[in-house]
């Protein structure tokens, strides 16, 4: 089986990622305001079916629906893959999230863009250069540095914190699967495409679980939190599939682990303008100089030149 190739626009390839970090950054505030009035299954089915019929609408005004023969010429098995472990990683995120808080869960999803960039290494025989293995190096120690208290924290948690950071190091494992699965995809399908079957599918798939109910109450606060989270996934995801398209895998990957820090600045930002909403969160000198490591060795990795 052949193996997708980016098609080399590197600078899109990099301003996709930007914007899907900074997106899937504040997205967890969102989220945990909306989880105060609303069920798990709920958000994550307002959330596809939202995007589904927005991109649905924009495809099928642009006369960009997929056609026939393009479904049938692609892979049904990675599809079904793809959706599935999507879906399992939106509920995985979402219950380990009601059970933490957004700093932690976004710390701990990063392993899922650990095991994308390392499944562009095995899986896409993409390569790094030594100084790009040095800036993994760096990366990983900016993140120790940087999350050093929500690590403490982790483990003198009690059993329902512990439980929900399972939950969300779970739902990364899944996330990884889901993404090297849609990258192979392009090979037969664009990227917008490939994203309508997967939120279709998946809406389908949250709708027995649903509170469709629960949405006519809701105050203005928590709706339009709700809409938020539906728009956020819909042009998120939409520039992460995009940018695999242009960029290896392994430096979106990179790009991708910046998300943390904007969801740290975001919670900063919110606490003190809504203190009521999100509690802040401590920031020390060991964390902002594990950021700028972070920072540091994504870039080395990301911009770093192809063997």
């Amino acid at each position: 089986m052949s193996l997708h190739q980016s098609s080399g626009r590197w600078r899109l390839g990099l301003a996709l990622s930007l914007l899907t970090v900074l997106l899937w950054g504040i997205l967890p505030i969102a989220l945990a305001v909306t989880l105060q009035v609303l069920d798990v299954y709920t958000v994550i089915w307002f959330r596809f079916l939202g995007s589904f019929l927005l991109l649905a609408m924009y495809l099928g005004i642009s006369n960009k629906l997929p056609k026939l023969e393009q479904l049938r010429s692609s892979s049904w098995k990675l599809l079904a893959i793809a959706t599935l472990f999507l879906g399992i990683n939106y509920f995985l995120f979402m219950q380990g999230l009601a059970l933490t808080s957004p700093a932690n869960a976004e710390v701990l999803i990063q392993l899922s863009t650990l095991l994308l960039g390392l499944g562009g290494l095995v899986i896409f025989k993409e390569r790094y250069r030594l100084y790009q293995w040095i800036g993994v190096s760096v990366l990983i120690c900016g993140y120790l540095l940087f999350f050093h208290e929500q690590l403490t924290n982790l483990i003198t948690a009690h059993g329902t914190y512990i439980l929900g950071s399972v939950l969300i190091a779970l739902g990364a494992v899944a996330w990884a699967i889901y993404a090297l699965a849609q990258k192979q995809l392009l090979q037969s399908l664009s990227s917008p495409s490939i994203m309508l079957i997967i939120y279709g599918s998946c809406a389908l798939l949250f709708t027995p679980l649903a509170r469709v109910k629960s949405l006519f109450i809701l105050d203005n606060l928590h709706l339009g939190m709700l809409i938020f989270c539906a728009l956020n996934t819909l042009i998120a995801y939409g520039a992460f599939a995009e940018s695999l398209e242009h960029w290896e895998a392994s430096r979106v990957s990179a790009v991708l682990a910046l998300a943390p820090i904007v969801t740290l600045i975001a919670v900063a930002v919110v606490s003190v303008i809504a203190p009521s909403l999100i509690p802040p969160e401590r920031l020390t000198i060991i964390g902002i100089l594990g950021a700028s490591l972070v920072v540091i060795g994504s870039v080395a990795i990301a911009l770093g030149k192809t063997d």
